[in-house]
């Protein structure tokens, strides 16, 4: 009799602990939110894009101009093949490998600038990103906000979604600040 009794209480208090639990769970506020979609569609990082996009466009040029010269020396070296010595070939095919070296310089040092300016702009938006998250974390007294962009989630409901009402927050954090 007194081992079903304490069998029933363990039952019990592990009943009650459990449900108590559920209803702690159930109490929690899971937001998510897309970090990159936030950096692509809010004002700020529209801005960042279209500075971003000027700095492409001129490194575009001038690797578009000096690829064109590499074209144009090639050319003009099979064409001259026939005609010129064996030591002038060697001589014009030593000076193009130099300048095509030149050319996967200049490129190479172009697509790392843009890298280190995409990550300067992220860095220096990421932040005031944070800040308004934040915000409306406390505000709306969320337990937990996940980006979807960087860890994947299976499923999430979407009104659970604060990505657009994050980058509207932003966008009128952004507009004070200018």
């Amino acid at each position: 009799m007194k081992k079903n009794s304490l069998l029933v209480s363990t039952v019990f208090v592990i009943l009650s602990l459990f449900l108590c639990g559920t209803c702690a769970f159930a109490a929690e506020k899971i937001g998510f939110i897309d970090m990159r979609e936030i950096m692509v569609k809010s004002d700020a990082g529209k801005k960042a894009a279209e500075d971003f996009g000027k700095l492409y466009e001129k490194d575009k040029g001038t690797i578009q101009k000096r690829e064109a010269e590499m074209r144009k020396l090639k050319d003009d070296l099979e064409k001259q093949r026939s005609v010129l010595t064996e030591s002038a070939m060697k001589e014009k095919e030593a000076a193009y490998q130099k300048k095509f070296r030149d050319y996967q310089l200049l490129v190479k040092d172009a697509n790392e600038e843009l890298q280190q300016r995409d990550q300067e702009l992220s860095k220096k938006l990421v932040p005031d990103i944070l800040k308004v998250i934040n915000l409306i974390g406390d505000k709306e007294k969320y337990t937990l906000i996940i980006d979807v962009g960087s860890i994947p989630v299976a499923y999430f409901a979407k009104e659970s979604n604060l990505t657009q009402k994050v980058i509207e927050e932003f966008n009128k954090t952004f507009k004070s600040k200018n």
